[in-house]
């Protein structure tokens, strides 16, 4: 689609909650933008980084339209764009449709995968883990997160700069994608030099065995 294309927007003229909702961000690319930004502010480049395909123009469209909408804030002087509260409440969303998507036919798990949706697919795609405790670190050459569990099946991710936990994995969005989703164990990969692996190897393998997207 032309960015020409791209600059009608298409709204329900209907009472119904669901199409208010689509009003605010079902928007192309809208939904995907609340995504890169659910666990940490971001600058323009970031978050364009983490969406192949998007142009310039129709980010900062959609960043505009967010932003009026109070789904986001923008920062000036930083250059920073955060989710407020609203925004943040998208998590739940997000969630469903990575459980959706798992099961509908046609998701081809080789294409491209931004770190950030990789981890908020994880807290979708985790199976029963009440009883694990675990601290997961993850690093990527630009980001780093921590994705932990406490006992209760839970798991709780945060954007961290220099992420420490039991076991480090590391590699970009795909690398890890394969080895939380993929049958491929962990040590291999590493031997293979797919990934990074650090720290205590058999609770890393654990962890991701926990994990499925089928």
């Amino acid at each position: 689609m032309t960015d020409a294309g791209e600059t009608t927007r298409i709204r329900y003229d209907e009472g119904c909650l669901a199409a208010h909702a689509l009003n605010v961000f079902g928007d192309r690319w809208a939904l995907l933008i609340v995504r890169e930004l659910m666990l940490a502010p971001k600058r323009f480049q970031m978050i364009r980084q983490g969406l192949p395909g998007i142009t310039a123009t129709v980010l900062t469209q959609r960043l505009g339209q967010l932003a009026q909408s109070g789904v986001l804030t923008h920062d000036a002087a930083l250059g920073l764009y955060a989710l407020t509260d609203s925004g943040r409440a998208l998590l739940p969303v997000l969630q469903a449709m990575c459980r959706w998507g798992a099961v509908h036919p046609g998701h081809d798990p080789r294409r491209f995968i931004s770190p950030t949706a990789l981890m908020i697919s994880m807290t979708a795609m985790i199976g029963d883990a009440r009883g694990h405790v675990a601290a997961a670190a993850f690093r990527t050459a630009r980001e780093g997160f921590v994705q932990r569990l406490s006992g209760d099946g839970v798991l709780r991710p945060q954007a961290l700069a220099d992420p420490q936990g039991d076991f480090t994995l590391e590699g970009d969005g795909n690398s890890l994608a394969r080895a939380v989703y993929g049958p491929v164990p962990l040590a291999r990969l590493a031997d293979e030099g797919m990934i990074g692996l650090a720290g205590d190897a058999r609770a890393a393998q654990d962890f991701v065995d926990l994990f499925r997207l089928r």
